[in-house]
């Protein structure tokens, strides 16, 4: 396998397009995570909120997104290199699904901010 430091960013892109593509294909879990993401994305066009809550909505979804990617990279990677059960491994796997628990409730956070702001900003 070839290095992949020191290569083009055209070729770096590519690899991780693939890796992009590999997750939402292998994991369930990332594809919805995807979809709120699209929902999001509707919501703040059909509400047209400012930019900072445009700013907030995106960055907490992507930190989901990315956290979900890490945690189907660590998995895959543990997985090759200890196939057998093991209660490392099994630590190892559980911290990286807490670090996307971690992400979601702060997604939440972000959405429960929003919904709080709406009600005070239009009176209901």
């Amino acid at each position: 396998m070839l290095s992949h430091k020191n290569q083009p960013l055209p070729a770096r892109m590519r690899h991780a397009w693939r890796g992009l593509r590999h997750g939402l294909l292998a994991e369930a879990t990332l594809r919805l995570q995807a979809l709120a993401l699209a929902a999001v994305v509707a919501v703040l066009l059909w509400l047209r909120p400012g930019a900072v809550w445009w700013a907030l909505a995106l960055l907490a979804s992507s930190a989901v997104l990315a956290a979900e990617l890490l945690n189907t990279a660590i998995e895959q990677l543990a997985d090759a290199l200890h196939p057998a059960e093991s209660s490392a491994i099994r630590i190892v796997k559980d911290c990286a699904a807490a670090a996307v628990l971690i992400a979601v409730f702060g997604a939440l956070a972000v959405a429960v901010a929003f919904v709080v702001h709406l009600l005070r900003t239009h009176g209901a």
